[in-house]
Order: structure tokens, then C-alpha cells, then sequence
């Protein structure tokens, strides 16, 4: 593997940096906006998994309790 001195580097670097191509606000609010409305969603559906769990689990307890 050749070595590259610092310079080259960092030349390489900012060329590699300007072909990037960054999202706009509307793009950056709308994935931000995405990702808590899913968040919730499966916030929601969690708990409700877990309250069905609990109330199936209590239920076969109080059969054997």
C-alpha cells in the first residue's frame, strides 16, 4: 500500500466531500417527520403487545392460583 503525504490526503478528502450530495430541509424535515411518526407507531404497538401478554399471563395464573 503507497503511502499518501498529508496534503494529497487532505486534497483527496475535499474532492471525495464535493461529490456528496447532501438533502435538502424540506427532504431533512419530512425523513425527521417520518421517523417519529413510525417511532410512535411502534411505541403503540408494543404496548399493546405487552398489555395482551400481561393480561394472557395473569389470566393463566389466576387458573393456577
Amino acid at each position: 500500500m503507497a503511502t499518501i503525504n498529508p496534503l494529497q490526503f487532505i486534497q483527496q478528502v475535499r474532492s471525495e466531500v464535493a461529490k456528496v450530495v447532501w438533502p435538502t430541509r424540506r427532504e431533512v424535515m419530512l425523513t425527521t417527520v417520518m421517523v417519529f411518526i413510525l417511532a410512535a407507531i411502534t411505541a403503540v404497538f408494543f404496548a399493546l403487545v405487552d398489555i395482551l401478554i400481561r393480561g394472557g399471563l395473569q389470566h393463566i395464573l389466576n387458573m393456577f392460583g
